[in-house]
């Protein structure tokens, strides 16, 4: 699987572990250090490096950190950094800033040591989870997708899930046999997070009342999602890049035109364009009260939408402004124009 990935990646120079001295991630160092002993993967020179992020969240992070680095020394890899991060949560929840703090750190790792992929050891397991999150939230097509093997990062490395066609049980057999002592974080079987909640009582209910097999058919469910998401994502952005209009840092698509498209695109389009003028990705909710705005009469709004954003309608008249009415013996009319969704920082943009 990981020879697969780098294959798919190019055969990166040097990649980077995301280490957190779990057995996930520690399963995945020790499979990247047989590629780092051997100096090669199909004939290409590869070395691997390491990056353990202590996010200062518990009693006893630094110890575990220095601890989880030491291991992966031992395995073979180089170099190995510790980044500590403070995991500030302005606007999000514990996790989602939690992840944040690291992916830059893991980021700034990568830049540091010149790696071209960074190797993150989620499992099927973990996008079993992300499904069942995902639907309990109401979310959309790209969220059920899931968890993406391959993903461009904010820089310039990619990132790779290697792991995601295997079981958490697995890469606990690995660090056994590999003699590895992973440390077992508390927080993932800790009630008060939705995700624990999930890994510990719903996917395990779920196994026993409707039989074996589920988190692979919810895996497998994300697999065929992420193709539906894409060829979907790629019509959208063709389709936004075609209608979208720039005035200052306002952004503008032609009702006519976005009420000819098929309500999947329409939607796809409308959260472009709010993200366009620096906003934030809508709820379903906050989509649907935008696109109502193509069925008033007359200029309507606004709707306010995440990021500080909002979406006006502006009727052909309030366009064409006082005066266009036809005029005798001035000729034929231009043909009529329609009028425009506009989307509106409150802030100073970020286009």
């Amino acid at each position: 699987m990981l020879g697969d990935a780098l294959a798919q990646a190019g055969y990166p120079a040097h990649v980077l572990v995301a280490c957190s001295g779990g057995p996930d991630s520690m399963a995945l160092a020790a499979v990247a250090a047989y590629f780092a002993r051997r100096g090669s993967i199909d004939g290409h020179p590869v070395t691997v490096g390491a990056v353990v992020v202590d996010h200062q969240l518990q009693e006893g992070s630094a110890r575990v950190a220095a601890d989880t680095a030491r291991a992966l020394r031992e395995l073979g890899l180089a170099p190995v950094e510790v980044h500590t991060v403070t995991v500030a949560g302005a606007g999000m929840g514990p996790e989602a800033a939690a992840r944040e703090a690291r992916h830059k750190a893991l980021e700034a790792g990568a830049a540091d040591q010149g790696a071209g992929a960074i190797l993150l050891g989620h499992t099927l397991d973990d996008q079993a989870e992300q499904v069942l999150l995902g639907l309990a939230r109401g979310s959309g097509t790209r969220s059920l997708a899931g968890m993406r093997p391959t993903r461009a990062g904010a820089g310039s490395a990619v990132l790779l899930r290697p792991f995601l066609g295997l079981r958490r049980a697995d890469t606990e057999e690995i660090c056994e046999v590999e003699e590895l002592d992973p440390w077992h974080d508390p927080t993932n079987t800790d009630p008060a997070f939705a995700r624990s909640r999930t890994r510990v009582e719903v996917l395990p209910h779920l196994e026993e009342k409707l039989g074996p097999g589920v988190a692979e058919s919810l895996a497998r469910t994300a697999s065929i999602l992420q193709l539906d998401a894409d060829y979907l994502e790629d019509v959208a952005e063709s389709t936004y890049t075609s209608l979208v209009e720039w005035n200052g840092g306002e952004a503008s698509l032609p009702e006519d035109a976005l009420r000819a498209l098929a309500p999947a695109i329409r939607f796809r389009v409308i959260a472009k364009a709010a993200a366009g003028v620096g906003g934030q990705q809508p709820s379903y909710r906050r989509l649907v009260a935008a696109e109502g705005l193509l069925r008033r009469q007359g200029s309507a709004g606004p709707v306010q939408l995440p990021g500080g954003v909002a979406a006006y309608r502006l009727s052909l008249a309030e366009l064409e402004g006082p005066g266009t009415a036809e005029r005798p013996g001035t000729g034929p009319r231009e043909p009529a124009r329609c009028g425009k969704l506009v989307f509106r920082p409150q802030k100073p943009a970020t286009h």
